[in-house]
């Protein structure tokens, strides 16, 4: 059962979908986000589907939307390091190095996330946190602040790398979409457990052990 959108009272039938370069564009999915309807937009990897990171029940018509496992935690997209203490605390040095290094880009990090965001977010006292790689993704970030993003496709189904897939997709479950053309898609973001006395590879991709190990090598 699908929870109730708050835009027309229920699940668009047909999603509007605006241009991602366009300013106009992201200030109405700016309205929408703050009313608690999810938004679709593109990535640096694939379409993400994205609620206000403060909004439990907005993020719970992301598990909705998707037919998602509630017990897999939702990652965080950010418009740059300078919102990470709007998720997170008691940031390492290790975190912090490589989010100066490597953001925007494929690295998520985990970090201890603020106790006061909503519990549905994740299972667990962290959270994983990104800036992509991408002008119209980094545009609604900084004009909605952080949202909690997964991929804006139903789980198990391929992967949206366009609007009209993305349409195809969940068309009768959101009400609006950023048309940003084809993404790139490609390798998932590497994810680097920063919570520990050393960081952990957690998933291998783009950014290497190597490249991530030599970051670390220039603190202090």
């Amino acid at each position: 059962m699908l929870r109730p959108c708050p835009i027309g009272g229920g699940y668009a039938m047909n999603p509007l979908i605006l241009p991602a370069g366009d300013p106009a564009a992201i200030a109405e999915a700016v309205r929408a986000l703050r009313r608690g309807a999810p938004v679709a937009f593109p990535t640096d990897t694939v379409y993400g589907l994205g609620a206000l990171v403060t909004d439990p029940a907005a993020i719970g018509r992301l598990y909705d939307i998707k037919s998602r496992d509630e017990t897999k935690a939702i990652p965080v997209l950010l418009a740059g390091d300078d919102q990470l203490p709007q998720v997170a605390v008691e940031l390492s040095p290790a975190a912090r190095q490589l989010a100066r290094r490597f953001w925007p880009g494929p690295l998520t990090l985990v970090v201890p996330r603020r106790p006061a965001l909503p519990e549905i977010l994740s299972p667990r006292p962290t959270i994983g946190v990104r800036v992509p790689d991408h002008p119209a993704a980094r545009a609604l970030l900084a004009a909605a602040g952080p949202l909690a993003v997964t991929s804006a496709n139903l789980s198990g189904a391929a992967d949206c790398r366009t609007a009209e897939e993305v349409a195809a997709q969940l068309g009768g479950r959101i009400a609006l979409i950023l048309d940003g053309g084809m993404t790139p898609g490609g390798v998932p973001s590497t994810v680097a457990d920063t919570t520990g006395p050393e960081v952990a590879i957690l998933r291998a991709g783009p950014i290497t052990a190597e490249e991530i190990a030599s970051a670390l090598a220039q603190i202090g």
